[in-house]
């Protein structure tokens, strides 16, 4: 098997830097809108072989080094108890909205064996079909991006009252995020049982706050499961899996950021991959960090770049080569492709 990038999770020597790529799986690919076509997103959600299938195409078409199953960082909500639909054009809707406590008190923490099994049920798929091949990748989002969206009832601009919430009923929002977090948890637990061989927490809207808010309103509750996570895996595993951590907006929060625990810190574009570095310390294993868009560029121009984030990589421990957030439905699939062949190309060492 291709552990390249399980090695680099781990800081230890590579012979080129690895490289997947957030929604690898996606619309942007002709092969994704073949299966899409025939399903709508919840049903690929929730039916393990075309999950499954959908998750190993990027690994043929672009030559990653890591898949990550297909899923959707809402699942876990469903299975709380608030109801999940997706719409074109409109994203996710969420109903109720969380808001009050009548809301808060009949959400419930599931068994995600009973209540999410088919995303087990992918990852099992996948080990066996990429058993040597690349690792697999789990995921979840992390309680404040799941509560916004929970509490929001779909996407939001200003997040009005994810954050009334929070500086009106402190009590509320701590009631809520501790059944969130407990959820969470035992869902990523639940998928390292299942041969998830890395795992990534997903705040995209991490940096929403101010440090002093990310510090007292979100930390606590990624700290709790990744100290959960790693006590479990201490008893249980004879090498533990690794923890990425990515936030969205990332650079008014690295110092924050870096005492969560985390193996390796996910790093958006908005900084220079080096400054990031000399903030969280140079013993860190980062990932990122190429602007989704500037995938639109040439492909000589985005070779600049590719050698521009390796090169301010370089003070890290470890560095997995990623964008800075999610490839965009309308991004050109040979472009990808090219960007795959470049970081291969340019970080190989020789001799």
């Amino acid at each position: 098997m291709n552990d390249t990038f399980l090695k680099a999770c781990r800081g230890e020597e590579v012979p080129y830097t690895p490289i997947w790529i957030m929604r690898q799986a996606g619309r942007y690919l002709p092969e994704y809108r073949a299966v899409r076509g025939k399903s709508d997103f919840l049903t690929m959600c929730k039916t393990p072989e075309l999950a499954a299938e959908v998750t190993l195409q990027p690994i043929d078409i672009l030559n990653v080094d890591a898949a990550i199953m297909f899923s959707d960082i809402l699942i876990p909500c469903e299975a709380m108890g608030q109801g999940l639909e997706f719409h074109e054009g409109k994203g996710p809707l969420l109903s109720p909205a969380i808001r009050d406590e009548e809301t808060v008190n009949k959400l419930f923490v599931p068994d995600p064996e009973d209540t999410m099994k088919f995303v087990m049920d992918t990852i099992r798929l996948l080990r066996k079909e990429l058993a040597d091949k690349v690792p697999v990748i789990g995921f979840a989002g992390a309680p404040l991006t799941t509560a916004t969206y929970m509490i929001e009832g779909g996407t939001s601009k200003n997040f009005l009252n994810t954050k009334r919430m929070i500086f009106e009923n402190p009590s509320l929002y701590k009631t809520l995020m501790d059944k969130i977090t407990a959820t969470i948890t035992e869902y990523l637990r639940a998928q390292i049982s299942a041969g998830a061989q890395a795992v990534q927490i997903f705040d995209t809207w991490g940096g929403i706050f101010s440090p002093t808010d990310f510090r007292e309103h979100v930390l606590p509750y990624v700290k709790r499961i990744i100290d959960e996570l790693k006590r479990w895996m201490s008893t249980e595993m004879s090498e533990p899996v690794p923890i990425i951590y990515f936030v969205g907006e990332t650079a008014g929060l690295l110092e924050e950021i870096k005492t969560s625990g985390a193996d390796a810190f996910g790093v958006d574009w908005r900084i220079n991959l080096d400054d990031a570095i000399t903030r969280l310390g140079s013993d860190v294993i980062v990932q990122g960090n190429l602007d989704p868009l500037s995938m639109f560029l040439p492909q000589d121009k985005i070779e600049e770049r590719v050698k521009d984030v390796l090169s301010r990589a370089s003070s890290a421990r470890g560095h997995i080569f990623n964008l800075g957030h999610g490839v965009v439905p309308q991004t050109p699939p040979e472009n990808v492709v090219a960007l795959v062949e470049m970081v291969h190309r340019l970080s190989r060492k020789t001799g």
